[in-house]
């Protein structure tokens, strides 16, 4: 009961870093072009994430039981592969770089349940085809994590890049004042658009951590005995609680108005200068991608959408002014989060085993 209580606060733990983190992602260009002041955009992603967090479950069932074989994961295991994602991510947000705290959970909870399995690489679900249904509908990492993690960038640059350029030719008789007051205004609805969908993608992760917690700790009789007031704690099936969506969501929220300035200032001002219009091309892609990618389950990265929504957008205007050598940093920052944090999670976990061969008890405290 106590490591229950634990894996719950340290997961909690994870979603205010990943509001710390991530959610700025939501508001970098309306802050980017000026449109909102850091505060009052970190206000509206704060409401929409709420929303957008309530909206649906496929993202957290996914992470809770499309990764990894369930049943080979114990409180201890989330544990280790949470903090792995803290320390990769708190390590990316010193050095302010745009990492994806998706992938930082995803790398931390393979890891951990490789260790926690005795080094068996089969606890990884990699491919569960679904009979009748097409390669996107399946479950598994490769289909959900893998080739997302590739195409959803793919999507963001491309699309950021055409749709700028559909709306240079659409906008090319105005006036600029004209344009910019109009954009500046829609620019609004974009950006609450993004934080609508971020919230659908990213505050469920989270909430699939705890739920496959709360049903690993039901299955393994750790609340037979819990005081009354806390078996609203027991989940004999994988499900997401609604009091798991709001605490997740306010934590996150909290998280965004907390930290989120040093991101917001490497993508809406370092990346590549952005107008109003620029600004709403990148979030109105970037939202498409993380509305699509939730609707199917995929746990992708918000930082990967936005950051290549705004590369592309970048391009169509002048790829001149882009910050390649930030763009680099930022591309190999991606690239390293998923093995590092598999890594940390790893090693984490097999401390703890030998903690536990040693005499120790960290073990016991899930009875």
């Amino acid at each position: 009961m106590t490591l229950l209580l634990a894996v719950i606060a340290v997961a909690l733990v994870f979603e205010f870093l990943n509001g710390f983190h991530d959610t700025a992602n939501s508001v970098a260009s309306v802050v980017g072009t000026k449109v909102l002041t850091p505060s009052r955009a970190i206000a509206l992603a704060s409401v929409m994430n709420l929303c957008g967090a309530l909206a649906g479950t496929a993202v957290a069932t996914t992470v809770g039981t499309g990764l990894v074989d369930a049943h080979c994961v114990t409180g201890a295991t989330i544990i280790c592969g949470l903090l792995g994602g803290i320390f990769w991510n708190l390590l990316t947000w010193r050095m302010g770089l745009p990492s994806s705290s998706s992938h930082a959970l995803i790398g931390g909870l393979v890891g951990a349940a490789i260790a926690s399995s005795g080094n068996r690489w089969d606890v990884i679900i990699w491919s569960a085809p679904v009979a009748g249904k097409p390669w996107y509908l399946w479950d598994g990492l490769l289909y959900k994590v893998i080739i997302p993690m590739f195409s959803s960038p793919i999507l963001g640059l491309v699309g950021g890049f055409l749709w700028m350029s559909v709306l240079y030719v659409l906008l090319a008789r105005l006036k600029a004042s004209t344009i910019n007051n109009t954009f500046r205004k829609l620019q609004l609805f974009s950006a609450g658009y993004l934080g609508f969908s971020q919230g659908s993608n990213d505050a469920q992760k989270t909430m699939g951590i705890i739920a496959l917690a709360l049903f690993s700790a039901t299955q393994a009789g750790a609340l037979v005995q819990a005081h009354p007031c806390l078996q609203f704690l027991r989940t004999p099936e994988f499900k997401v609680p609604l009091w798991v969506k709001l605490l997740c969501a306010i934590t996150m929220a909290a998280g965004t108005a907390t930290g989120g300035r040093r991101i917001i200032r490497t993508l809406g001002r370092k990346v590549s200068r952005l107008q109003p219009v620029n600004g709403f091309a990148a979030d109105t892609t970037a939202a498409t991608v993380l509305m699509a990618a939730a609707r199917l389950g995929m746990p992708v990265s918000t930082t990967h959408a936005v950051s290549t929504s705004i590369m592309g957008v970048g391009i169509s205007r002048n790829h001149r002014g882009m910050r390649w050598h930030l763009i680099e940093s930022i591309v190999w920052a991606w690239f390293l989060t998923l093995p590092a944090t598999g890594l940390v999670a790893y090693g984490l976990m097999r401390l703890l085993q030998v903690f536990d061969a040693s005499g120790g008890s960290f073990q016991a405290l899930a009875k």
